[in-house]
């Protein structure tokens, strides 16, 4: 299947300065950009703890190059396959792009992972789009913890296997540190205590009151009833008590029927009269109040 064709992107300048955002869209060149709201700067340089009247200390970390990019602040609403191709567009003039990886779910959205054949390339492709705006989001680009499956199959063949089996092996330690997973799990254990409770509504199974127990009403419901039993039966029957609308017989089940007074308590006499009235002289018919 052809992948999406994505809309024509300005690639990026890297000998100008990156644009900076203001608000209402524009962009000003030679300018700084500013923080994203609500995540601060990218400078994510640590900083020891301050001591009281000194100067807090800045501890330099060294970020470890690798041949795959993690980019993060992607637009949400992209669709997968149009952002793993507009990425292979942006990033192609960098190097040898070996795989895009970007992924729908709720943990990956709005990230994803682009693959070179060379360190060199991913650091360029790095300084250059650092914080390019792709789809009105400027991106957050940083290296890759750790190689893809798809730069060691083409760098290292000979380590790929234990490459593999040590990335599931990662996977399966960190299956419950995961914090998305960890919310769900935590929602079956509490449902599982109080009994179903917390479970959502849909799937809490369907409580129905027993007919005994239902409340009072003018219809009543003839259960048990012989195949052979008309209507006018039923008429003669129930109307030996006062009040008696309507008998209604369901033409595709002779076994059930409805009678009707005019009020409840004509309607009540009449069940606690008949129930269990065995009308053929052998089955006892069940009559309950109609289910409101």
């Amino acid at each position: 299947m052809a992948e999406p064709s994505p809309p024509p992107i300005q690639q990026p300048q890297p000998s100008l300065p990156q644009p900076a955002f203001v608000p209402g869209g524009q962009m000003v060149p030679g300018q700084p950009p500013p923080a994203i709201p609500g995540q601060g700067p990218m400078d994510t340089t640590p900083t020891a703890p301050a001591v009281d009247g000194q100067t807090p200390v800045v501890v330099a970390v060294e970020e470890k190059p690798c041949e795959t990019l993690y980019i993060q602040n992607l637009n949400e609403k992209v669709k997968p396959q149009v952002l793993q191709a507009t990425l292979r567009g942006l990033f192609k003039s960098y190097g040898d792009v070996l795989d895009v990886v970007a992924h729908g779910n709720m943990r990956m959205r709005g990230q994803a992972f682009v693959s070179f054949d060379s360190v060199d390339s991913a650091r360029k492709a790095m300084k250059d789009v650092q914080r390019f705006p792709l789809y009105s989001k400027p991106m957050q680009i940083t290296f890759a913890k750790t190689r893809s499956d798809a730069v060691v199959k083409k760098l290292d063949a000979e380590s790929y296997d234990q490459h593999k089996q040590r990335r599931d092996e990662h996977k399966k330690a960190t299956r419950y540190t995961n914090p998305i997973k960890s919310k769900f799990r935590l929602k079956r254990m509490a449902a599982e205590m109080d009994g179903g409770a917390a479970l959502p509504q849909s799937k809490r199974p369907a409580v129905q009151m027993p007919d005994e127990y239902l409340p009072p009403n003018k219809i009543l419901f003839l259960q048990n009833l012989p195949e052979s039993v008309t209507k006018d039966q039923l008429m003669s029957l129930f109307s030996q008590y006062p009040n008696l609308y309507e008998v209604r017989m369901i033409p595709t089940k002779k076994d059930i029927a409805f009678v009707e007074y005019v009020d409840e308590g004509s309607a009540g006499v009449a069940k606690d009269a008949l129930h269990n009235y065995k009308l053929d002289g052998e089955n006892k018919i069940k009559i309950t109040f109609a289910r409101k």
